[in-house]
């Protein structure tokens, strides 16, 4: 379209003049400006109505309000992903801010290692597309089309190093995708950098409040519209040619194909239809642009991905983490926004019988004719910016609510603050060039006048101020909206009386000696415990462990704090035990799946599931991935929970599962294999050994019942041939337990390991291999009370004093489990009281000989007469107890 025919012909020759006179290469920057007019005459003489607007942007919503009640369109077409559309309904049992999500866990045709996929859309009642939802719903005869990419897609066009790129810092939205409406953002840093700059603000929020805005929330629609494709234009113009652009051409694309259809397909008049997308597409130049357009584009079918809808809770510091926007600019959006609806007498449209919401009834006024297109950027953008006057009234109420706000927060503020507030708030925005200091010009100012060196609180003063303005507000998810396990859930916890709803942290208590109608609320709370984040179900008294119950439980309850994790459990079951279920089986199913895992599975399953079947299944697969590791890195593990599984069983069943006798026998077999590379591998360590020998030596008399021979245990044991001195200590008492060492053999190495000098130093490594030992062989802990008590007493402090240390922390690290048992042998071993300590004679030493005067007592009786006439016998027994003594 040429100069002459154009509303914009007078503008675009003076910006080139201006890229004449004024630019070191004027070609290419007359060519941008040029362009920049060129996109809004484009955008608004397309038959369909565009509406550009930018996320969560308070004037974008002023400007939506008023032009659905001059328009009153019969169709509006939503920048949003359409499969997201019949979830839109729902947003009346909700409070805002929520997020309509889209999740999928089970993948096809995306790489499995995406799972689970998730996307979110929050929407605010300050946003222009909340405002196009209420209207389209509320208002009879009024159609709502979603045009955006599926969520499928979201995913299909995204590049596949970026795409599971997750913000850890989302809040509410945790690792998902966000749908970005009007992404108005400078794409590289240069533009960004340089606006901040000559804009004296310190961030991209300010910038876009100061002067987009503020200059926008009272003009008119006609110039609302011009400057926003204008500053789209401007921004896509500069964005550098990459990915995300392409991806935004593809999503231009798609929308207006699908618009085209739908007009084709249901007759609407284009003069009836709005158009609502971000700033950033309203100045596109695809091929496909405008209903005229003939270009083909064919849409890719989606993958066989299944997705699951809901709605979420969201709040204002999720949007501000996952969007990449200014901590606090959204709870000042929102707090700009409900002063200009207070100011400017205008009636929003809301959801009937929304949460939160205050009620307005308004009627629609009779459409009003459309205009020609005229300039109103030439006028906007020659005239200087309107200074709005000082509200005194208002200021003054903030510098005197942050004093008290601060004084509550432990901060020495007062009255001589409040005034240095005020003024330094005026004198700020002076140095910005504003009459009328904006909220961050008060946040600055507050920060300045109040803060000190250390923030006695758990807020400093920019949080309060954020609180002040309007608060870090969180939405809520209505039970009507809710997916029917989340609803389960409050209707089986009904019985504690609570109202799961609110935000704080509630005190369930639960007595179920004297209300046994409360186990299945009891149940139901350790399931949630499992499969819930640690804050969102906390227990302060009673436990559940195998075979034990507690009689009374005390628990603390954050459920609306944590309603998007219950809401995202409904997408993988019906139940919270189907869930349970699923979450188990696929942890066994797991390619990086463990024994030990597996028996953690077992365990979990008897605890809240209390399905043998389902144990037994889980079990089965324990012993499936035992024989197939070739490590021994969770032997500790295995054992330890081997032995509970099996204590349970025997105290609570008439006869061991098949899985279990199955694990005994092949864990018998495959540690004996293992054994002599354990041994002699520098990758294993001592505890780990000691754990196999745990399980061949506690295990033995049950796999030897089983059918397995005690040979291949005598045989491992025998190949096996240590270097390390901390698994020769654990060979030695492998060699006593199985009756190849006395323990007199073992205590004479023992001793002339101390008595070598060039042994000493290594010595402590030989006692944590005893200390080790203690796992396969309980009954030599009294053998390691006395070569500790022997190392204490004759290795010297070089060697001792550097070793304490270690010792301890191997201890409380290693052998936790093995120290109540050395504590309680050295209790029996040493005297009970101080003074005994001095006539103490260690039973180790040796006694001093019996008096030759004293005669020795002669026994008698048929007993003492079998034992004098064979002596051997005793020497034999007494030989294997260790016990040396004459006739």
């Amino acid at each position: 379209m040429t100069g002459q025919t154009s509303p914009f012909g007078s503008l675009r020759e003076q910006l080139l003049d201006a890229a004449e006179t004024f630019a070191d290469s004027p070609v290419a920057v007359s060519g941008i400006l040029a362009g920049l007019v060129d996109d809004v005459d484009r955008a608004l003489r397309e038959k369909l109505e565009i509406f550009p607007v930018c996320h969560h942007s308070p004037a974008s919503a002023l400007a939506m309000v008023r032009r659905l009640r001059e328009k009153q369109p019969k169709v509006i077409y939503l920048e949003l992903c359409e499969d997201l559309q019949p979830l839109l309904t729902e947003l009346r049992n909700c409070r805002l801010p929520v997020a309509v999500q889209a999740f999928a866990t089970d993948l096809d045709g995306f790489p499995k290692s995406w799972a689970p996929l998730s996307v979110v859309a929050p929407i605010t009642e300050a946003s222009a597309e909340y405002q196009a939802i209420a209207y389209a719903l509320e208002t009879p005869g009024v159609e709502l089309v979603l045009v955006d990419r599926s969520t499928d897609h979201v995913f299909q066009w995204a590049p596949k190093e970026d795409a599971k790129e997750r913000n850890e810092e989302a809040g509410l939205h945790g690792d998902a995708v966000g749908v970005e409406i009007g992404d108005l953002r400078p794409r590289f840093a240069e533009l960004e950098e340089h606006l901040l700059h000559h804009g004296k603000v310190r961030h991209w929020s300010e910038w876009w409040d100061q002067y987009v805005e503020q200059p926008l929330s009272g003009a008119d629609y006609d110039t609302y519209r011009q400057v926003m494709v204008l500053i789209g234009s401007l921004f896509r113009r500069l964005t550098p040619d990459g990915d995300r652009l392409a991806a935004d051409e593809d999503r231009e694309r798609y929308m207006w194909t699908r618009m085209r259809e739908h007009l084709a397909a249901g007759g609407a008049d284009p003069g009836d239809c709005l158009y609502v997308c971000g700033a950033f597409h309203a100045a596109s130049r695809v091929e496909q642009f405008g209903i005229e357009s003939t270009a083909p584009y064919t849409i890719s079918p989606r993958t066989g991905t299944k997705w699951l809808y809901g709605l979420i809770p969201s709040s204002h510091s999720a949007i501000e983490a996952q969007f990449g926007v200014a901590q606090g600019s959204v709870s000042i959006a929102a707090a700009t926004w409900a002063k200009a609806v207070t100011r400017t007498k205008l009636a929003p449209f809301q959801l009937a019988g929304q949460k939160g919401a205050r009620k307005r009834a308004a009627k629609l006024p009779p459409p009003k004719a459309d205009e020609a297109p005229a300039d109103r950027l030439t006028g906007f953008l020659s005239r200087p910016p309107a200074l709005d006057a000082l509200d005194e009234a208002e200021l003054l109420g903030w510098c005197v609510d942050i004093v008290r706000l601060a004084r509550r927060n432990g901060y020495l503020a007062s009255t001589a603050d409040a005034i240095a507030v005020f003024e330094t708030s005026i004198l700020l925005a002076g140095m910005r060039n504003r009459a009328r200091p904006t909220p961050y010009d008060f946040q600055d100012a507050a920060v300045t006048c109040i803060e000190k060196d250390v923030v006695p609180g758990r807020r400093d003063v920019r949080r309060l101020c954020e609180i002040l303005l309007g608060g870090d507000r969180v939405g809520e998810v209505g039970y009507d909206a809710l997916p029917p396990l989340a609803r389960n859930v409050y209707d089986r916890l009904a019985p504690l009386g609570l109202d799961l709803g609110k935000r704080t942290i509630q005190r369930a208590l639960v007595d179920l000696g004297a209300q046994p109608g409360l186990v299945p609320c009891s149940d139901l709370l350790w399931m949630l415990r499992y499969l819930l984040p640690d804050d969102a179900v906390r227990p302060i008294m009673g436990e559940r462990r195998l075979g034990e119950r507690s009689i009374q439980e005390s628990w603390d309850l954050a459920f609306g704090k944590h309603q998007r994790s219950i809401i995202e459990l409904g997408y993988e079951g019906v139940t919270i035990e189907q869930v349970l279920e699923q979450r188990l089986r696929r942890s066994v199913w797991d390619p990086k799946a463990t024994a030990a895992v597996a028996l953690a599975a077992v365990e979990d399953a008897v605890l809240f599931l209390g399905s043998r079947r389902f144990a037994d299944e889980l079990g089965e697969r324990a012993v499936e991935l035992l024989a197939a590791e070739r490590g021994v890195d969770d032997a500790p593990e295995v054992l330890r929970r081997i032995r509970r599984l099996l204590a349970y069983y025997r105290a609570n069943e008439p006869e061991l599962p098949a899985w279990c006798e199955a694990f005994v026998t092949t864990g018998y077999a495959h540690y004996c294999t293992l054994l002599p590379t354990a041994f002699v591998d520098d990758d294993t360590g001592v505890r780990q050994v000691g754990a196999m020998l745990g399980f061949l030596f506690t295990m033995e008399s049950l796999a030897l019942a089983l059918g397995c021979d005690r040979a291949q245990l005598e045989l491992a044991v025998q190949q096996s041939h240590p270097e390390a001195p901390a698994k020769a200590a654990l060979l030695w008492a492998a060699h006593t337990q199985l009756g190849l060492l006395t323990m007199a053999d073992l205590r004479a190495r023992c001793d002339d390991l101390l008595a070598n000098p060039l042994v000493i130093p290594s010595f402590p490594q030989y006692i944590m291999g005893f200390v080790h030992a203690m796992e396969p062989a309980p009954a030599l802990s009294g053998f390691v009370v006395e070569v500790i008590s022997k190392a204490f007493g004759r290795l010297p402090d070089s060697v001792l004093l550097p070793w304490l240390p270690k010792l301890i922390t191997t201890l409380r690290s290693g052998a936790a489990d093995l120290v109540p048992v050395l504590v309680r042998e050295a209790g029996r071993t040493f005297p009970g009281s101080l003074p005994a300590v001095d006539s103490w004679v260690a039973p180790w030493s040796a006694r001093p000989m019996p008096a030759s005067s004293v005669a020795a007592p002669v026994a008698s009786g048929p007993v003492a007469e079998l034992l004098m006439g064979h002596p051997a016998a005793c020497d034999g027994v007494a030989g294997l107890l260790g016990c040396e003594g004459e006739w």
